[in-house]
């Protein structure tokens, strides 16, 4: 029982945590890793993701802007 519980628990961290494994924005249906085995299918080619941007959507982590 304990194990099904830490490997949902990991499998979330995962998929929230590291990039092949979130859900691609256009198709939330599908991982940033089955795209990227959708596109070296079709075209034949080595694709490896070197780098990206990661955008958070929330709160600033500067300190807080005085209004007024």
């Amino acid at each position: 029982m304990i194990e099904r519980i830490v490997e949902g628990k990991l499998e979330k961290f995962y998929s929230e945590t590291c990039l092949l494994e979130q859900p691609f924005i256009r198709e939330p249906g599908k991982t940033i890793d089955q795209i990227v085995k959708e596109v070296v299918a079709r075209t034949g080619e080595n694709i490896v993701v070197r780098r990206f941007a990661r955008f958070q959507v929330g709160e600033a982590e500067g300190p807080a802007e005085k209004t007024g």
